[in-house]
């Protein structure tokens, strides 16, 4: 049967096991009746976990009310979101899209519109090593792993690399060529769980500021409180000029924004870009009602506490298996274990016995879990990685 599943998609995932057909809270359900812990969240979509009576109740509403409109006009729904966002942040103007790739395209075409009006030359986007923006062509251009360029150049031109957290090194390759933006992920998710250090996102504001250059920090999978501060950048009080956000935005349904610095606005004119269905009705709906409960002090405030729990116990683990669990990185309810093995057989091994997890590079196992996780269900989380580990060692 599942190879039946198969032949009807082209094969750009490796699915396997039976379709999931429903869920609730942090627990998962497949056709055969399985139950699954999903500490992948939906690779950090669901914040609020699955079937939230809020986001439930505002579905229905909504959906009873208006599902599309064209963004030739305003919609409600997507203007309380505009404006919750502009409050909640250092933002003056929203761009709504449908997902984290098209948040980041926006970002890399409102930065290049804007520089081309001090120079034609001024076009250069820099990023980092291990960073992860997407898979469109503008997004994957600046996504600096060669592995998801292999069998698509050219890229698209005028992007650049330089190492992650290495201030020499940006600083050698921003003096090459003049640029619109430089685009980083505070804290790398795809990429390993790496953290920026403080002293490299301050040097990188600091020059964009001096240079006139478009600083876009990628918050897809860091932000909406899944480390503990509404937005990442606020654990480092270094704002940026476009955040890209999208991911738990909107509330499990396809939703993605870049949120803009006022002096942007002024470069871009009705036709320059647009969107069919970014700013959907229900899904801002859905936007409204995960942002109004995440952005509780109360609430981040459990993330940081629930964050430090799980780091701490899967910091167990590394002292039980040291020679396997090499690190253990992250924060709040993004956290990833380095190891020194394959993760992909350690996926399958715990989702054989009930958990859902998310491989990324650098040989890392990411764990994240939906925001509204219950301190039981990370101990049978980590009890279950434990066991994984401790039968891979025999």
């Amino acid at each position: 049967m599942i190879s039946s599943y198969d032949s009807l998609f082209m094969p750009t995932y490796k699915r396997t096991g039976a379709p999931f057909v429903s869920g609730k809270g942090s627990v998962l359900t497949d056709a055969a009746g399985n139950k699954f812990l999903d500490f992948g969240a939906g690779i950090a979509v669901n914040a609020l976990g699955h079937g939230h009576p809020a986001l439930k109740k505002a579905i229905a509403d909504q959906g009873a009310k208006l599902i599309h409109a064209s963004n030739l006009y305003y919609t409600d729904t997507q203007t309380a979101l505009a404006r919750l966002l502009v409050k909640h942040s250092f933002g003056d103007r929203v761009f709504f899209c449908n997902s984290g790739t098209e948040a980041i395209e926006a970002a890399i075409k409102f930065s290049r519109k804007w520089a081309s009006k001090i120079s034609a030359k001024k076009f250069h986007v820099l990023s980092f090593e291990h960073c992860f923006h997407g898979r469109t062509y503008g997004a994957m251009s600046a996504t600096a792993q060669a592995k998801f360029h292999a069998g698509f150049k050219p890229l698209v031109g005028g992007f650049h690399y330089a190492p992650f957290n290495d201030v020499a090194a940006a600083k050698k390759t921003l003096r090459k060529h003049s640029y619109a933006a430089i685009i980083v992920e505070p804290l790398q998710g795809e990429g390993g769980v790496n953290k920026a250090s403080a002293a490299f996102l301050k040097f990188l504001r600091q020059w964009a500021t001096r240079h006139k250059i478009v600083l876009v920090f990628d918050e897809i999978q860091c932000g909406m409180g899944r480390t503990g501060t509404l937005w990442n950048y606020e654990r480092y009080g270094i704002k940026p000029d476009i955040m890209a956000i999208a991911k738990p935005i909107g509330g499990g349904l396809p939703l993605g924004a870049a949120v803009c610095r006022e002096f942007l606005a002024s470069a871009i004119s009705p036709g320059d870009h647009g969107t069919t269905f970014g700013g959907n009705p229900v899904a801002c709906r859905l936007g409204c009602e995960t942002l109004s409960i995440v952005a509780k002090k109360s609430f981040l405030a459990d993330v940081r506490k629930k964050g430090a729990y799980l780091a701490a116990k899967l910091e167990t683990v590394r002292t039980a298996f040291p020679q396997t669990v090499t690190g253990i990185r992250g924060a709040g309810l993004l956290v990833g274990a380095r190891l020194s093995i394959d993760p992909l057989p350690l996926v399958a091994a715990c989702r054989q016995k009930g958990l859902l997890v998310i491989k990324a590079e650098n040989h890392t196992l990411r764990f994240i879990p939906p925001l509204t996780v219950s301190y039981a269900e990370i101990d049978r989380a980590v009890g279950i990685f434990r066991q994984v580990l401790a039968e891979q060692a025999k």
